[in-house]
């Protein structure tokens, strides 16, 4: 599946682009503001939309390794069979996919605040209360809050996930995203199929200090799939470590991505 593809910026000296992938919910346009301060500093910076995400095509989730051929039938219809990768939570989950089954495509990678484990985070439940949700003629912004305010919240979550609304004059209204696809293989993006390969190439694991989705406890299961990793962690935040800390996120990603080890 070809995925829909946000480029800014232009390799200055044939390095190889960065891609990025995003979380659960998400999209291309949540890299935003990152996108364009990697791409500023003569880089080619491309920024993805996941299957059932963004404006990308709808299909099945039946597997990581399935949506990491997704990347690499992207990147190659682009015309690049080498990147430098960079995935967030379920992204992190394809970025750690595409390492170990297409090792070729990667010059390193790194993996915002999340491990090749399985997760219990609630998932399912934003899904159904998003499909429940009752779209009515007219419908406004805060009355569709509103409506799913017993079921998420947390207003914040209610807004990340309303990004994905469309409202108003725009036809037809209703849910941009696949989210019978996505809650139907919820499964699957909670989880995590092994992969009986190793990828020896530069790794960055980059987590949240506030977070609890990489413990110490994971460390060697990350150290098995990638005996090159190096570890960071931002301090303050919170497992939208780009979000909560973004200064801090730029300052220890992109040395690696430019080409330091350490």
């Amino acid at each position: 599946m070809r995925l829909n593809a946000i480029s800014f910026g232009e390799a200055a000296d044939g390095r190889p682009p960065i891609v990025l992938l995003h979380g659960l919910f998400g999209s291309a346009r949540n890299w935003g503001q990152h996108q364009k301060t990697l791409g500023a500093g003569g880089r080619l910076v491309i920024a993805l939309d996941l299957r059932n995400h963004g404006d990308s095509p709808h299909g099945p989730v039946t597997s990581y390794a399935a949506m990491a051929e997704d990347v690499a039938e992207t990147l190659e219809s682009l015309g690049h069979r080498l990147c430098r990768l960079l995935g967030h939570s379920m992204g992190g989950k394809v970025a750690m996919a595409l390492a170990l089954s297409r090792p070729a495509l990667l010059d390193r990678v790194v993996v915002a605040d999340i491990a090749p484990r399985t997760y219990e985070h609630g998932n399912a439940d934003l899904a159904a209360a998003m499909r429940g949700l009752e779209i009515t003629p007219g419908m406004t912004r805060a009355e569709a809050s509103a409506a799913l305010a017993s079921r998420i919240p947390n207003a914040m979550i209610r807004s990340f996930l309303m990004l994905n609304l469309r409202l108003g004059n725009t036809q037809p209204n209703g849910w941009r995203i696949g989210l019978s696809e996505i809650a139907e293989g919820m499964s699957v993006i909670e989880g995590w199929q092994p992969v009986p390969r190793v990828y020896d190439g530069p790794a960055l694991f980059i987590t949240g200090g506030r977070s609890d989705y990489v413990p110490e406890t994971a460390y060697p299961d990350i150290r098995a799939l990638f005996p090159a990793v190096r570890f960071a962690t931002l301090p303050d935040a919170g497992h939208w470590l780009h979000v909560d800390d973004p200064a801090g996120f730029l300052a220890a990603v992109t040395p690696f991505l430019d080409g330091a080890e350490a």
